[in-house]
C-alpha cells in the first residue's frame, strides 16, 4: 500500500521509489519476453530436425494418401489402386470383343473377295473353259475315229461326258445360291430388277474404308439386348450386301443412316459369371471364324487370290490370256486330226 492510498501526501522520496519500482517491472517484462522468444526458437529448431528424419508418420501418410477423386481403401472391394476382379474381367471382355470384331472384318473382307473373284471368274473365263472342254471332246472323238482303238473310244466317251454332264442339284442352283442364300442376281430377276454384278474383285479403297467403319460401329456383337442385336443384324446385312457389290454410294448412305440412329448404349458391368460366359462365347466365335478363314484360304479361288493379293483383277486377265493360248493350241491340234 502506498502513502497516497493511506491519505498521506507523497514526497519526493516516494516518487523516486515508485520510479524505481516501474523500472524493475519493465526489466522483468523484457526478461520474460526474451525467454519466450528463446523457447520459440528452440521449438522451431526441434521441428526442423524432425522434418529431416526419414520415416516420419506425416511422410508415410502423404505417400499413401490417394489422389483426389480416387476411392479410399475398401471402396472398390480391395486396397486403393487395385481394381476389382470383375472390373479387370470386364476390361478383358472389351479387349476380346474388339479383337474379335477386327478378325471378323478381315475374314468377311476376304470372303467377299473370294466370292466376287469366283463370280467374275465364272463370268469372264467360264466360256473359255467350256470351249476347251468341247475341243478336248472333239479331239478325243477324232482320234478314236481315226484309230478305232477301244481305249481311244473310252476316252472320247469320257471327254464328251464332261462337256454334257447330268445336271445335279448343285449345278441347277449354282448361279442362284451363294453363301447368303439367294444370290443378288437371282433376287433381281425374281423381282424384275436390273442385275448388278460386282464391278471388280476388290471394292475401292473408299468402299473398304466405309465398310470397316460401319462394321466396327454397328457390329451385332456390341448389342446389349436382343432388340438391339436384331437391329444391328438387319443393318449389317445391308452393309455386307452393299460392300459385296462395291456400291460406294450406298455405303455412304448407310453411314449417314447409322449416324442418325440411336446411339449404342454404354456397356454395363455384369457379374463375374456373366463375364466369363461372354469370354467363352467370344472364344468359340473366334474358333468358328478361324475354321472359315482356313476353308477360304485353302479353296481353289482362295489359292488363286493368294497368287496376286495386290491386284486380283489383273490375275483374271492373265488367266484369260493363258486360256486363249490353250484354245488356239487345241484348235490347231483338232485341225491336224480332221484333215
Amino acid at each position: 500500500m502506498t502513502h497516497e492510498a493511506a491519505g498521506v501526501p507523497t514526497t519526493r522520496n516516494d516518487d523516486d521509489r515508485q520510479d524505481d519500482d516501474r523500472q524493475d517491472e519493465n526489466v522483468q517484462d523484457q526478461g520474460s519476453q526474451g525467454q519466450d522468444q528463446d523457447r520459440q526458437d528452440q521449438d522451431r529448431q526441434d521441428q526442423d530436425r524432425q522434418d529431416e528424419r526419414p520415416g516420419r508418420p506425416d511422410d508415410a501418410h502423404a505417400e499413401t494418401a490417394p489422389p483426389a477423386g480416387a476411392p479410399a481403401d475398401g471402396a472398390d472391394g480391395g486396397p486403393a489402386g487395385q481394381a476389382r476382379p470383375e472390373a479387370r474381367l470386364a476390361h478383358a471382355v472389351r479387349v476380346a470383343e474388339q479383337a474379335l470384331i477386327e478378325f471378323e472384318i478381315a475374314v468377311e473382307t476376304f470372303r467377299v473377295e473370294v466370292e466376287n473373284f469366283s463370280r467374275l471368274h465364272h463370268q469372264r473365263l467360264g466360256p473359255m473353259y467350256a470351249r476347251l472342254d468341247e475341243l478336248d471332246a472333239q479331239i478325243a472323238e477324232a482320234r478314236a475315229a481315226r484309230t478305232g482303238d477301244p481305249e481311244d473310244l473310252r476316252k472320247a466317251q469320257e471327254a464328251r461326258a464332261i462337256v454334257m454332264p447330268m445336271p445335279g442339284v448343285d449345278e441347277l442352283f449354282h448361279d442362284w445360291m451363294d453363301s447368303d442364300g439367294l444370290s443378288p442376281e437371282a433376287g433381281a430377276m425374281l423381282t424384275e430388277q436390273p442385275v448388278r454384278p460386282p464391278k471388280r474383285v476388290r471394292p475401292t479403297e473408299e468402299a473398304r474404308k466405309l465398310y470397316r467403319e460401319l462394321a466396327r460401329k454397328a457390329h451385332p456383337d456390341l448389342a446389349q439386348d436382343e432388340e438391339e442385336r436384331a437391329r444391328r443384324d438387319e443393318f449389317i446385312t445391308r452393309v455386307n450386301a452393299a460392300y459385296g457389290r462395291g456400291d460406294e454410294e450406298l455405303l455412304k448412305e448407310l453411314a449417314q443412316e447409322w449416324a442418325a440412329g440411336p446411339a449404342a448404349p454404354e456397356p454395363e458391368l455384369g457379374e463375374a459369371d456373366e463375364l466369363y460366359a461372354r469370354l467363352n462365347w467370344l472364344t468359340q466365335r473366334k474358333e468358328l471364324l478361324t475354321v472359315l478363314a482356313q476353308e477360304l484360304e485353302q479353296s481353289a479361288i482362295g489359292a488363286m487370290l493368294r497368287m496376286a493379293p495386290d491386284d486380283p483383277d489383273h490375275l483374271l486377265e492373265e488367266i484369260a490370256e493363258q486360256l486363249l493360248g490353250e484354245v488356239s493350241q487345241r484348235e490347231a491340234e483338232l485341225t491336224a486330226l480332221v484333215q
